[in-house]
């Protein structure tokens, strides 16, 4: 008996890996609600919305960070590497204090970051799990692949 063979197009490709993201993200805020006290979320909807938030935001902000990278590589020079270093450090760290200001401004007190900085600390310890989650789903899905088309 042969095995089905499953293929998928480029729209139910990003349709997946936009919802497991999504996923990992609504996962990641409400472990941090649950266990920490520098991250509270009033309810469930609400660190849904903000999961959907979140990620729309980080993709954003690393399409920004790829586009502009990719302008300064097409230019020569040491000011050029410069410049993509600076502008990279710039979008990725900034985009952070936007993301958090986005949350304050569409949830309020519905979302708190508290703790050390005004929240920051615990802010950037959300983010950065999100990412560090997100790339340890994606390698197990790659893992996954059996190789045969």
């Amino acid at each position: 008996m042969s095995e089905k063979v499953y293929r998928f197009n480029t729209p139910q490709r990003l349709f997946v890996g936009y919802t497991l993201a999504v996923l990992v993200d609504l996962t990641v805020l409400n472990f941090y609600d649950e266990y920490w006290e520098f991250v509270n979320i009033e309810s469930f909807t609400v660190s849904f919305a903000a999961a959907l938030l979140l990620q729309l935001l980080l993709k954003l902000s690393l399409a920004a960070e790829h586009k502009l990278a990719n302008y300064f590589k097409q230019k020569p020079g040491a000011a050029a590497k410069f410049y993509r270093g600076m502008s990279t450090y710039i979008i990725l760290v900034g985009s952070k204090f936007v993301m958090l200001e986005a949350i304050n401004i569409l949830f309020g007190d519905k979302v708190q970051f508290t703790g050390p900085l005004h929240g920051v600390v615990a802010f950037f310890a959300v983010v950065f799990t999100i990412l560090i989650s997100e790339i340890i789903v994606s390698k197990i899905y790659f893992a996954l692949d059996n190789g045969k088309e």
